[in-house]
């Protein structure tokens, strides 16, 4: 039996679509996808900003067949049936995109191409280097308030270090990562100025590649340039932004998830005198039951056809419902709150549209030293609220905190701090 037409923008929605969006989405995500996969299914149905009509993949096996078959389930938005409906201020573009050039919207052997280009220019990153660059940028941060007793560690801290060491890899210069980060935040959040940190993000990748152009380095950029697939400056800069979108905002939230966690949670007191092992299984525990990377868009049907026991139409939205798929019971049976070594969370992707590795790895190593290095440097922290007072971002597509505010003893600062903050240079 044929599905009724979606209802155009401004019409009221199909009774029994979820909306993406509210307050459960920072209360309590884990609860609301219970009652999702309760009510709806291994597949739910949902309506995004605008009254748009998509589907949102809660299952783990379901998101697994999604992101394995790139030809049913293709990555070409071009096939959305909803296009008709999409205002030009749709504040959901930036993350829904439309005839951009960049490797999330490209299929086929091209996509393959730039996969291999974007992960040769990142794992010619030298290792050593990139580890040195977070410890530095993070001494430099902690050294401007951990004389205070005090700070808010998600704005002064956790925001701030994954922009600066990527732009640091990518080709910046020390002073371009801090106003980068105004812009990633605002694009990703989805609201009045998603498309503002859009444009701005895109002027500066096309500055860098200017640049590159006349004077290459030993950095990502450059890298890209020279790659021998001929790929065009504005292919680049597209990639260059998912990178760097992809890369800074889920690593903050990453760094703060893992903190709260530690901060909260006893099993993990050890990671706060220095214990290293423990730190890594917080990070991994995240991954899992609070990942960054919630909801992600999205896949779009090239025929109809069935998934989760629902009629999906061509042309029709999927949503991968990260968060969801990783508590889902069916793969989750054994009840257990530590994951361990076990990494089997969706929270990198899954399929040839997976998160490279290499760009796994990089965002591990800054996550990982920016914890080290706070923990090293001031060993006592604690929260400065109680927990219950900590509050989400209003983002149903990446979940973090909007502050961590934490108490410590004072000590003294390793060295002067520049005023633009480059590097942590004594």
């Amino acid at each position: 039996m044929t599905q009724p037409p979606a209802p155009p923008s401004g019409c009221p929605v199909s009774q029994g679509r979820v909306p993406l969006s509210g307050p459960r989405f920072q209360t309590d995500p884990t609860r609301l996808y219970r009652e999702m996969r309760r009510d709806h299914g291994a597949v739910a149905p949902i309506v995004l900003d605008g009254d748009i009509p998509a589907w949102l993949v809660i299952g783990y096996r379901e998101l697994h067949q999604v992101t394995g078959d790139p030809v049913l389930f293709s990555r070409d938005s071009e096939l959305w049936n909803q296009w008709d409906h999409i205002p030009a201020d749709w504040p959901l573009l930036p993350m829904i995109g439309r005839k951009q050039p960049s490797i999330l919207y490209t299929v086929g052997p091209r996509h393959t191409e730039r996969a291999a280009m974007i992960s040769d220019a990142l794992e010619a990153v030298d290792p050593f280097a990139l580890k040195r660059y977070a410890e530095k940028f993070a001494d430099a941060l902690i050294d401007k308030f951990c004389a205070t007793g005090g700070t808010e560690i998600i704005a002064e801290y956790a925001m701030l270090l994954p922009a600066r060491v990527l732009a640091k890899i990518y080709g910046f210069s020390d002073t371009i990562g801090h106003a980068l980060v105004g812009s990633l935040n605002d694009m990703i959040d989805g609201r009045e100025r998603a498309l503002a940190g859009q444009q701005h993000l895109a002027s500066s990748m096309f500055q860098l590649l200017a640049d590159k152009h006349a004077e290459p380095g030993d950095d990502v950029a450059s890298r890209m340039i020279a790659d021998r697939g001929h790929f065009t400056d504005e292919e680049i800069a597209q990639d260059l932004m998912v990178m760097m979108a992809a890369g800074h905002q889920p690593t903050a939230d990453w760094i703060g998830n893992s903190l709260r966690l530690m901060l909260t949670d006893d099993r993990f007191a050890a990671s706060l005198s220095g214990g290293r092992h423990s730190v890594a299984e917080a990070m991994n525990e995240v991954l899992w039951e609070d990942t960054p990377s919630q909801n992600i868009a999205g896949r779009w049907a090239s025929r109809d056809t069935r998934l989760g026991g629902r009629h999906i139409q061509a042309g029709d939205l999927l949503v991968l419902g990260i968060g969801a798929a990783n508590a889902d019971p069916q793969v989750r049976t054994d009840g257990s709150e530590m994951t361990g070594g076990n990494n089997a969370f969706l929270s990198f992707g899954h399929g040839e549209h997976r998160c490279p590795f290499p760009a796994q790895e990089t965002a591990e190593v800054i996550a990982r030293t920016g914890i080290e290095v706070l923990l090293d440097r001031l060993p006592d922290i604690d929260l400065a609220v109680p927990a219950g007072q900590l509050t989400r971002r209003p983002s149903p597509w990446l979940r973090g905190l909007t502050g961590l505010p934490l108490t410590f003893t004072p000590t003294l600062a390793l060295g002067p701090v520049t005023e633009t903050d480059t590097g942590g240079q004594r």
